[in-house]
C-alpha cells in the first residue's frame, strides 16, 4: 500500500510500515496544504493510506467517496507512539477507503 505521514508524524512510524511505500508530506512539498487539499493531493498521487496525529480530521472532512483511508493516532508524542508500532502497522493494513482508523495512544 501507498501510505503518506502527515507532518508532525514521528519519522520512526515509517520503520513499522516496512511492508509498504511510505513516503511523508514534507518531502513531498505538501506541508502548507491544509487537510482538504492534502487529502485531494494524496488521492490525487495514487496514495491509499493517509496516517495523521489530527483528531479532528474527522470533523472537518467528509471522507465518505474518498479514495483512501484515514488511520489517525491519538499521539504524536514518539515515546508513547513506539510502544504501539505493531498495532499502528495492522490499523495501516486493514484500513479501507473512505474510513478513518483510530488507534488509541495510551498516555501511561
Amino acid at each position: 500500500m501507498r501510505v503518506l505521514l502527515d507532518n508532525g508524524m514521528p519519522r520512526g512510524v515509517a520503520t513499522a510500515l516496512s511492508g509498504h511505500v511510505v513516503e511523508e508530506v514534507r518531502g513531498r512539498g505538501w506541508d502548507t496544504l491544509r487537510n482538504g487539499e492534502l487529502l485531494d493531493a494524496a488521492e490525487t498521487a495514487g496514495f491509499e493510506v493517509f496516517v495523521t496525529t489530527d483528531q479532528n480530521i474527522r470533523y472537518q472532512q467528509n471522507l465518505t467517496g474518498r479514495k483512501l483511508a484515514v488511520v489517525v493516532l491519538t499521539s504524536a508524542r514518539w515515546k508513547l507512539i513506539s510502544r504501539r508500532l505493531s498495532e499502528i502497522a495492522a490499523a495501516v493494513t486493514a484500513a479501507r477507503r473512505g474510513a478513518l482508523n483510530e488507534v488509541e495512544i495510551p498516555s501511561d
